[in-house]
């Protein structure tokens, strides 16, 4: 067991740091030992002993629901029933414990649980309960509709943040050290923090920029009245009206045939995601991001066509275009073809429309209540370098550290990572984390 500032006062902030890092530097997430311990509320499953010999052999981790031979022991499924009307699967580590402060990691899209596994054994040594939903919409977490047509305000995100909310209460938290949010998961941790401070006492946003909730006119009384709806064109007018047409990938994402086009994708599924997270990441050279000026449809349309895309490709279509080769699969050591395969197993049983219906409820009027509201929290932003999702939202990056967030400790864009930040380059993303957590609870404890 590793030793730390947070169960122990032996050690310095830099020697429980060094020591931590050190002991995953060499965790292979492939080299799995098994438990045949199966805890209660974890996957319900039994082998036989012939059974477990065999699992022994192939390194399997029969206590989660997927990524049996990628997880490594330590990490463990869960299923909490009533979690607002989910029954919501976990993974977790430092469950040993039920005294350990808890951190939530949230992901994003197409994400899962298993997108945090590189930080969640360094984080559970640190002395934390660390607990990575399936988020509605996603995984093997049920009672959310998928359906097109259907519940959509479910999905939106003062709704999302009350899953979380309900999670931390169901676990028996009336609070948690920390909410953690990478892509579509940063403005759920964003608004956790902003509406209950309380209860989550530090944030630490990733990939995406949070610039405050949408606000309200103010000083207005004796303006001339304005029409409810405006006449003027529109962002998406715009871009298909520029000389080469084009669209806004989270306005193709709101559409009936977006699911369609992705699971059912010419290429195959697999193909698919491994285009879909090459061209997103560091590898794909030519992501050299950088802010831009306005939200206008020349400026937009700098922004790589993963975000702005062709007006008559889908999505499948726009990534085939920058499939990896061979021999750059071979060399990326982030993201195996082992561990692909957990993703595309999971989406091919449920199909991209519960995480699509993110973006369709995204546009919630009622996140005007909290107009003016900042989050007051300690708080952190942790992105890649080459991640353009810094910047395709123009002015939030700025605006995150001097008007939505009171206690901003660090922005950090981490050399060779590109938009999967916590996989690409776990070991900084994991030095980062622990260092912010230390500052904020040791911030907290004064406050």
């Amino acid at each position: 067991m590793v030793l730390n500032r947070f169960h122990s006062n032996f050690l310095t902030r830099r020697e429980a740091l060094l020591q931590i890092l050190a002991s995953f530097a060499t965790v292979k997430l492939g080299m799995n030992t098994v438990s045949s311990f199966s805890p209660p509320g974890s996957i319900e499953a039994s082998e036989s002993a012939g059974d477990q010999q065999t699992s022994m052999q192939k390194n399997i981790n029969n206590e989660v629901a997927y990524g049996k031979e990628t997880l490594p022991a330590g990490i463990r499924s869960r299923f909490i029933n009533n979690v607002n009307g989910l029954r919501m699967h976990i993974l977790e580590s430092g469950y040993e414990d039920k005294n350990r402060p808890c951190i939530v990691l949230l992901h994003g899209f197409p994400e899962l649980a298993y997108s945090w596994r590189k930080q969640m054994l360094p984080l559970a040594s640190a002395g934390f309960h660390v607990v990575a939903p399936d988020q509605r919409g996603y995984g093997r977490t049920t009672g959310w509709d998928g359906s097109y047509d259907g519940d959509l305000a479910s999905f939106r995100l003062l709704n999302l943040a009350k899953d979380i909310l309900a999670l931390t209460l169901a676990l028996g938290n009336r609070s948690v050290a920390a909410v953690v949010g990478h892509d579509f998961g940063s403005p759920v941790a964003a608004y956790c923090s902003l509406i209950r401070p309380d209860v989550f006492r530090s944030v630490v946003l990733m990939s995406a920029p949070f610039a405050g909730p949408p606000q309200l006119p103010f000083n207005t009384a004796d303006e001339p009245l304005q029409p409810a709806v405006s006449n003027s064109t529109n962002i998406y007018d715009e871009l298909a009206a520029l000389p080469r047409p084009r669209k806004h990938y989270q306005r193709y994402y709101t559409t009936r045939e977006a699911n369609d086009n992705m699971l059912n994708s010419p290429q195959g599924i697999h193909n698919f995601l491994r285009a879909y997270y090459h061209f997103k990441s560091a590898d794909w050279k030519q992501n050299k991001p950088f802010p831009l000026k306005s939200w206008s449809a020349a400026e937009l349309s700098k922004l790589p066509e993963y975000y702005i895309m062709d007006l008559n490709k889908g999505m499948a279509e726009t990534v085939a275009e920058e499939m990896p080769s061979a021999s750059e699969i071979a060399v990326c050591k982030w993201l195996s073809d082992e561990e692909l395969d957990v993703y595309c197993s999971e989406f091919s049983r449920n199909g991209f429309q519960g995480g699509l219906q993110w973006y369709r409820g995204s546009g919630d009027p009622n996140l005007q209540m909290f107009s003016g509201f900042r989050i007051t929290v300690p708080s952190s932003f942790i992105a890649g370098a080459h991640d353009w999702g810094v910047y395709q939202s123009p002015g939030s990056f700025e605006k995150m550290p001097t008007t939505a967030c009171t206690q901003m400790m660090g922005t950090h864009l981490i050399k060779d990572a590109g938009h999967w930040v916590q996989q690409e380059q776990p070991d900084e993303t994991n030095r980062l984390l622990l260092e912010f957590l230390e500052q904020a609870q040791s911030r907290n404890s004064t406050n």
